[in-house]
């Protein structure tokens, strides 16, 4: 009897977990405009790049749009630019740019370089 509930228990844990895995990952990584290393990377707990669960996208159309969302830049006296890549339930996603940041259906990245809020460091 006691075999079948820690079972029982271990399989209820099991099947929690992967009930919580995130589907859709978004790998963000920033380059901070010169001396705003510190201010730039606070999102990613002082790293230049982390990764961010998005929980709410729950389909691969739903990914790429919440990993397109990441590269939206606010704080453009802080973060120079940044290159956003993702997976959805382990695969990489296509962004559309190449690291470059040309146009390239085949690139990983979401961030066009050219983007408007990116390269304005004073």
């Amino acid at each position: 009897m006691k075999k079948s509930i820690a079972l029982a228990a271990f399989a209820t844990f099991c099947l929690t977990g992967a009930a919580l895995a995130t589907d859709c990952v978004a790998h963000v990584k920033r380059t901070a405009c010169p001396g705003q290393e510190a201010e730039s990377y606070k999102k990613c707990n002082g790293a230049a790049e982390c990764d961010k669960n998005e929980d709410a996208a729950t389909t691969e159309a739903a990914c790429q749009a919440a990993a397109a969302r990441e590269c939206d830049n606010k704080r453009t006296e802080i973060t120079k630019s940044k290159v956003v890549t993702a997976t959805f339930k382990g695969a990489a996603l296509v962004g559309g740019f190449a690291a470059d940041g040309k146009a390239d259906a085949k690139g990983a990245n979401f961030c066009a370089a050219d983007r408007p809020d990116m390269n304005k460091c004073n």
